[in-house]
């Protein structure tokens, strides 16, 4: 009976043992590695669940604990002198984005009726203030006041001449009926005096001791910028990709395309030393120079797209009987507001949230894998979340507002999302595939795709300055 006792304690510390070791490397390979498209066990499968929420402006949350911290990878010599430089762009990149984002907190009872929001005006235009009124008790006179900084302000057709202020900063109204003085409100206009393309200004509305303040928006309209075309999905969508030698996989690529869209444009930015010539109908191929590099070739690729959408697939992908376009324009269409929509690849959704937190000294950012913010409504299997696979559909016009960096050259993709965070809404669906190609060793491609230690310490440094990080976890 001992030797049995023995024996089976042996056997559950070896059995535990190899649970806790698997557990560990799974672990260990998701803190460096997006998995492989092809081929995961089924243990490795993402499970959605729902994200923590991503903070902001908590500056005791981002203290790099358990992060990479951005610093070490700055030369020490130039230290003080890149963080001033930093300091300075940044100063100037608030400026360029800010609005008015001082926290307006509006008084208890006030008698005084306003625009709280959507008050926009065009610059040094004259605009009707809508919805201003008083509501009080009877009183002997009625006389109300409003200011603003960056404007001046009207009554149109004052017949009786109880407005002081006319077409200055400071505008008075006084009249012995309650109704009058209504009446002249509602005629009160607003015209800036400064030319800004984006700014805003605040009106100060005052009835004896209330006060109310609201936003004044002054924006520039701009021009809309639309797609033509007809409803098919030729005239919808282009498909696009980046190729660096790997022709072979290229055109297994094209020829599953053709299987499925025999009429669809193909756009392909190729930065091969000895580039072959793709022949084909609808085939557009622009060569670079050697070795541009991963995110160079997206921007020209998308540069030269012509449709509404664009599907994005590496060069060694293959569309399957399953890779259905039309999937991702119906999700697209049917929420106007998505930028993004991702799919799987060879059955596995691969999906990512980000967590950022502003610091005065610089942000902190980690990459959650697997997690989402919440479900996209009407849509089984789609969630928000902020990174996904390099096989999705977006809206042309979004992308290109966001760009891809080309200092980028050899590993890019998380980087993407990280500049376009708060500026793309993006959204993965698991029933939306495709195919991924048998990875054959290429000695030339991997030496040119590969990050090197140099390579990730350089790109480091580079989210230091460009994205005011101090610190980062992937």
């Amino acid at each position: 009976m001992k030797f049995k006792r023995k024996h089976f304690l042996i056997l559950l510390c070896v059995i535990v043992l190899v649970i806790w070791g698997r557990k560990l490397l799974k672990w260990d390979l998701n803190r460096h590695y997006m998995p492989s498209y092809g081929g995961s066990r089924k243990e490795d499968k993402v499970t959605p669940t729902p994200s923590i929420s991503v903070l902001s402006g908590n500056n005791s949350l981002c203290d790099c604990k358990a992060q990479t911290d951005l610093h070490q990878f700055l030369p020490s010599d130039q230290l003080d002198a890149i963080i001033k430089s930093r300091a300075k762009e940044y100063k100037e990149h608030q400026l360029r984005i800010k609005t008015n984002t001082d926290i307006l907190i509006a008084r208890a009872n006030s008698p005084l009726q306003y625009p709280i929001r959507g008050f926009n005006v065009a610059p040094l235009q004259k605009s009707l203030i809508p919805g201003l009124a008083l509501y009080t008790q009877k009183r002997e006179v009625y006389k109300v006041s409003l200011s603003v900084e960056k404007g001046v302000l009207s009554v149109d057709d004052d017949v009786h001449h109880q407005v002081n202020g006319q077409g200055e900063s400071n505008l008075n109204i006084s009249s012995l009926r309650l109704k009058q003085v209504n009446n002249l409100l509602s005629r009160v206009t607003y015209t800036s005096t400064i030319y800004h393309i984006r700014t805003s200004d605040l009106v100060y509305f005052r009835f004896e001791d209330n006060e109310a303040v609201f936003p004044v928006s002054i924006r520039r309209p701009a021009v809309p910028v639309l797609y033509s075309g007809g409803n098919d999905i030729n005239s919808k969508v282009t498909i696009t990709t980046k190729t660096f030698l790997r022709y072979n996989k290229l055109k297994v690529l094209i020829n599953s395309i053709r299987k499925v869209y025999p009429k669809i444009k193909i756009i392909i930015a190729d930065d091969s030393p000895k580039p072959e010539n793709l022949f084909g109908d609808n085939i557009e191929q622009y060569i670079m120079p050697p070795a541009q590099g991963w995110f160079a070739g997206r921007n020209l690729a998308v540069s030269q797209v012509t449709t509404k959408f664009f599907l994005w697939v590496d060069d060694d992908f293959e569309f399957m009987d399953e890779t259905r376009i039309e999937s991702f324009v119906e999700i697209m269409e049917a929420n106007p507001e998505l930028d993004v929509v991702g799919g799987a690849v060879s059955g596995e959704q691969y999906y990512f949230s980000l967590e950022y937190v502003e610091n005065d000294e610089g942000g902190c950012l980690r990459r959650f894998q697997g997690r989402h913010h919440k479900p996209l409504p009407g849509f089984d299997g789609c969630f928000f979340v902020d990174v996904i696979v390099n096989f999705f559909l977006a809206r042309t016009d979004a992308v290109r507002r966001v760009g891809f960096d080309p200092f980028l050259k050899k590993v890019g993709h998380t980087e993407f999302f990280i500049d376009g965070l708060g500026k793309l809404l993006v959204v993965s669906c698991k029933d939306l595939s495709i195919g991924h190609q048998i990875h054959e060793s290429h000695e030339e491609y991997d030496v040119n795709r590969n990050e090197g230690e140099s390579e990730i310490e350089k790109k480091y440094a580079h989210h230091f300055y460009k994205n005011y990080l101090k610190c980062i976890k992937y």
